[in-house]
């Protein structure tokens, strides 16, 4: 039976190894895979490197680096592992893969450039265990999560689930606007909330249940009505804007902040027994006005209130909010820019309908005017959430 040494020696002859200096060049163009564990990764690495540890090498590596002919610079603390490693690569098919001689404490000793890695702590692990398992997520983007910003428009039906799953996911920071309170009438459908906090502040009741879900969340409330003295200030810093507004003047006036501020907005919206979502994405997919230019008369598009919604029907379609949210965040998947997703809970049917870009556009068409943020209370009647 070979010895640790003569095993170690094999490795060697079959790999190509490299002195540190020959690759920090190649930071920011070639993969830099380390192989360490957890605690070492932890107390620093080489900027912008992945990290599977060496035993779980195997089990996610052809998932995480899925191009097998990119150069790939593995390294370990002293190069055993890297080594290993490095022959393991080569026999699952990567072309062009180095091992680091002495590994990142000669990295460190030659003074080449290297940094503390933000990580998860061991709570966070276990909590977000099953995202650590998908390599579209891991834990790159589970930092992203968390150190991501949302905003919700409204505490209500759709604001609910949403809220909910994106605080359980890990989005580090969600803000919600609502003036309203709870009331009984709501329970049916505002998920957030509960008897026993009806005539509370939604914000408030709301931060209560998100912060008793996930001690990593910060959520800032905003118990305000939204109007053109403040939804400049109030979007800005946000990363995506989840719309579960019901009225129109509130989404023409999101859509054009958010096209000033460059940033996306899911919007969500239910009647009765259907639902629609979609993603506004500025400049890059049509805006609120491209796909409807002016609203309808108000006695044509009733509230809630007014006609009614199936309780559940608000968690399928603010789910999938929280879907679309998500993968903005992570830069995964196809998003719903430039297609809307309608819904038919009676029928139990999904259809997908393009929307297009107009050229024409007042807002975000090539020759709109400057946008000016406006109130438009007079297009229609606003509704109750």
């Amino acid at each position: 039976m070979a010895t640790p040494r003569e095993l170690l020696n094999d490795a060697k002859a079959q790999i190509r190894e490299v002195e540190p200096a020959d690759v920090v060049d190649l930071i920011g163009s070639a993969t830099f895979l380390d192989v360490r564990e957890p605690d070492e990764y932890e107390q620093g690495a080489l900027p912008g490197a992945v990290h599977i540890p060496r035993g779980h090498l195997e089990f996610q590596v052809e998932g995480r680096l899925t191009n097998k002919d990119e150069p790939i610079v593995v390294y370990c603390a002293g190069g055993t592992r890297s080594a290993f490693a490095a022959k393991t690569l080569q026999e699952i098919g990567y072309s062009d893969v180095v091992s680091v001689i002495g590994g990142f404490n000669r990295w460190k000793d030659e003074g080449l450039v290297w940094t503390t890695p933000k990580t998860l702590t061991p709570e966070q692990r276990n909590r977000y265990q099953r995202h650590l398992l998908l390599p579209e997520v891991g834990e790159k983007g589970q930092q992203k999560l968390l150190d991501a910003k949302v905003l919700m428009l409204g505490a209500g039906g759709l604001g609910s689930p949403s809220a909910l799953y994106l605080a359980a996911a890990g989005v580090g920071n969600i803000g919600i606007i609502d003036m309203d309170v709870v009331d009984a009438s709501n329970i049916q459908r505002q998920i957030l909330h509960n008897m026993d906090r009806v005539g509370e502040r939604k914000v408030d009741s709301a931060k209560k249940t998100l912060t008793a879900m996930n001690p990593d969340l910060n959520v800032a409330t905003y118990d305000v009505r939204l109007g053109a003295d403040n939804v400049l200030d109030i979007i800005d810093g946000y990363d995506v804007i989840v719309d579960g507004t019901d009225n129109f003047p509130t989404r023409y006036l999101v859509n054009d902040a958010s096209l000033l501020k460059k940033i996306p907005v899911v919007h969500g919206s239910i009647f009765r027994f259907e639902g629609q979502v979609t993603v506004f994405d500025p400049y890059n997919g049509p805006c609120y006005r491209c796909m409807i230019p002016e609203p309808p008369p108000a006695e044509l598009a009733p509230s809630c209130a007014e006609a009614g919604v199936l309780g559940v029907l608000p968690g399928i379609v603010g789910s999938i909010q929280a879907l679309e949210t998500l993968k903005i965040i992570l830069g995964i998947g196809e998003t719903l820019v430039g297609r809307l997703l309608a819904f038919d809970a009676l029928e139990e049917s999904f259809r997908t309908f393009k929307v297009r870009r107009d050229p024409q556009c007042p807002a975000c068409g090539e020759n709109a005017k400057a946008i000016i943020i406006a109130e438009y209370d007079d297009l229609c009647m606003p509704h109750a959430g």
